[in-house]
């Protein structure tokens, strides 16, 4: 009977030690995976930031263009 728990309890350890390296590999891909997120994130952050500076960059331009039709208009 100590021989059947013993090899019940080592089938037991197995399966844990089996699966930890399941989990620990998961927890590697994971990390790697939330790099190249940060990455992704930050490249997108950046293109953000550029469209906004261009749009900001666009409405004054049209606001310029609309005061200089305004002002046309005045003197016609």
């Amino acid at each position: 009977m100590t021989l059947d728990l013993l090899e019940k309890l080592e089938s037991k350890i197995q399966n844990a030690v089996d699966t930890i390296s399941l989990l620990q590999m998961e927890v590697e891909e994971l990390k790697t995976d939330k790099v190249a997120l940060a990455e992704k994130a930050e490249a997108l952050q950046s293109a953000n930031s550029k469209l906004t500076e261009e749009h900001q960059q666009w409405q004054s331009r049209l606001s310029a263009l609309v005061g200089k039709i305004e002002e046309a208009e005045e003197t016609l």
